[in-house]
């Protein structure tokens, strides 16, 4: 039987349609770095008008979608054992991801039909992960179908904004809710793993705390506090149950010894993605406890920008290196993809914490943001559009 690892290396059609991770990395971030200063730009009266709601729904379904995608349709294969989806499957379903973006660009044009178009994607990736799951009988990993089915099901209620103007909010948060559950459950898996690997290979000790019953409870907590603040918002036990699993997360991390290992960036930015998760939940947490004081939007930044933003391009970079036979270290362009990232992510939530700067910190933010993802396509575009080298 061909193995997975067998299967990506006998693809002999174009290599961006070899790997799932591919097309999703590259065209994903390129589309982060184009959106965002163009919705500043309309915000500004720079461009023509693009909204809110359609900043929030190239972020959360265009950009992070494209990167779950690609995430996961390398992982399963590893998961389950299966062939992975790769060649023409895999391009139909990136051409479903393209057609999204180019129907929302031209939404008020297209209307209901923009929302079916975009509405394709995740559900035919939903479709894709609960096949390969349950065919390879991979039990472990039926919250993850969950999530992405969660996931499209957040896509269509936000498309029902126009008989249903609530929808949209719903949408975003529940968006926003699995995003945050994600980095919980995957990042807290391969953060910790890939610690102790590196660690390991260098003797030292004490190595990440091994997974055990206060993981499940924080991931239990974490589940539970964000249900309450998808329910009530602005609810004072929405606010002090986001605060205890925000707390228990920054004890997790500190758990799995993050800061042993700043001499390798390529591990550490794990540990910096998992903390903005932290951060997202305290200011969430506090957003509806002392709403006069922490305002909501930080706290929805900390998790969009911070903990979306950088855990995606931690995946994203060590992923592409590893898949391609790169060495598994971040070389001074990928250091400064980081640290474009947290900056942007910074501004952002500074923006919403300081009201009379918010207009600099925006563009900012937003430049930084374009920086980060822009120079992750000029630096990692070759690796994700040419054959893996026959040494590698």
């Amino acid at each position: 039987m061909t193995t997975t690892a067998e299967r990506y290396r006998a693809h002999k059609g174009i290599a961006l349609f070899g790997m799932g991770f591919r097309p999703f990395f590259l065209f994903g971030s390129l589309w982060a770095a184009l959106s965002v200063p163009l919705w500043v730009a309309s915000v500004l009266g720079w461009a023509p008008e693009f909204t809110r709601d359609w900043h929030v729904h190239e972020m959360l379904f265009g950009y992070l979608a494209a990167i779950v995608a690609g995430f996961l349709l390398t992982a399963i294969p590893n998961w389950t054992g299966r062939l992975p989806v790769s060649g023409a499957p895999l391009a139909a379903l990136f051409a479903l991801w393209v057609a999204g973006r180019l129907a929302m660009l031209a939404v008020a044009e297209l209307g209901v039909w923009a929302s079916a178009i975009d509405s394709l994607f995740l559900v035919a990736f939903a479709l894709i992960a609960w096949r390969e799951v349950l065919a390879g009988k991979n039990t472990r990993n039926i919250p993850v179908c969950v999530m992405v089915t969660l996931l499209a099901a957040a896509n269509i209620a936000f498309h029902l904004r126009v008989p249903a103007p609530d929808a949209v909010w719903i949408g975003e948060r529940i968006a926003l809710a699995v995003a945050a559950l994600l980095i919980a459950l995957i990042g807290g898996r391969i953060t910790p793993s890939f610690t102790r690997n590196w660690m390991a290979k260098r003797a030292m000790t004490p190595e990440p705390a091994p997974q055990d019953k206060f993981d499940l409870f924080t991931l239990a907590l974490t589940g539970a506090a964000l249900l309450l603040w998808l329910l009530a918002p602005l609810s004072p036990f929405a606010g002090v149950a986001l605060l205890a699993s925000g707390a228990a997360t920054l004890l997790r991390l500190a758990r799995w010894r993050g800061m042993r290992t700043a001499a390798e960036p390529l591990v550490l930015i794990l540990h910096v993605g998992y903390f903005w998760l932290a951060a997202g939940l305290l200011l969430l947490g506090f957003a509806a406890i002392v709403p006069s004081i922490v305002p909501a939007s930080a706290g929805i930044h900390a998790l969009a920008a911070g903990a979306i933003g950088v855990m995606t391009l931690a995946v994203m970079t060590r992923a592409t290196r590893g898949h391609t036979g790169r060495e598994l270290t971040a070389p001074r362009g990928t250091q400064f993809i980081y640290a474009a990232a947290n900056l942007a992510a910074l501004t952002r939530v500074a923006a919403a914490l300081i009201p009379a700067a918010y207009t600099p910190l925006l563009i900012a933010s937003a430049l930084l943001w374009s920086i980060a993802f822009g120079a992750f396509c000029i630096i990692y575009g070759r690796m994700l559009t040419n054959p893996r080298p026959a040494r590698a």
